[in-house]
């Protein structure tokens, strides 16, 4: 991913969802796997034209039909877009996030837990 992180608008991120998941796409088959009320066909090719503007899609040509496949990782823009919400709300602490939505009740003892156990898996051995 690129150093200047860009971020997706609402809709910029329901295409690339549905990108991610499909791995290529004609604009038909991006508009079939969106949700009801479904956005006009031009709607995603505008859409997607931006996308590909900001770096997070390309295409190829098939006569006068484009193909389009994400450039970024799901998983790339994830973890960027986690930091940022969290550099954002919680002065950059991913506790501070935790502390928050266990204080909401927004997550349990056994999620915690579970998260605890999957951070002692990744972080290295000393």
């Amino acid at each position: 991913m690129k150093a200047n992180f860009k971020t997706l608008t609402k809709a910029e991120e329901e295409i690339m969802q549905v990108l991610w998941k499909l791995d290529k796409a004609f604009v038909k088959d991006i508009v079939d796997e969106l949700p009801d009320i479904k956005p006009h066909y031009n709607t995603v090719s505008t859409i997607i034209k931006i996308l590909e503007e900001k770096g997070f899609v390309d295409h190829e040509s098939f006569g006068k039909s484009n193909r389009y496949y994400p450039l970024v990782k799901k998983e790339d823009y994830t973890k960027k877009s986690m930091k940022q919400f969290v550099s954002k709300y919680f002065d950059g602490s991913f506790a501070n996030m935790l502390s928050f939505f266990a204080k909401e009740k927004d997550i349990s003892i056994q999620e915690l837990e579970s998260l605890l156990n999957e951070i002692k898996k990744s972080s290295p051995k000393k």
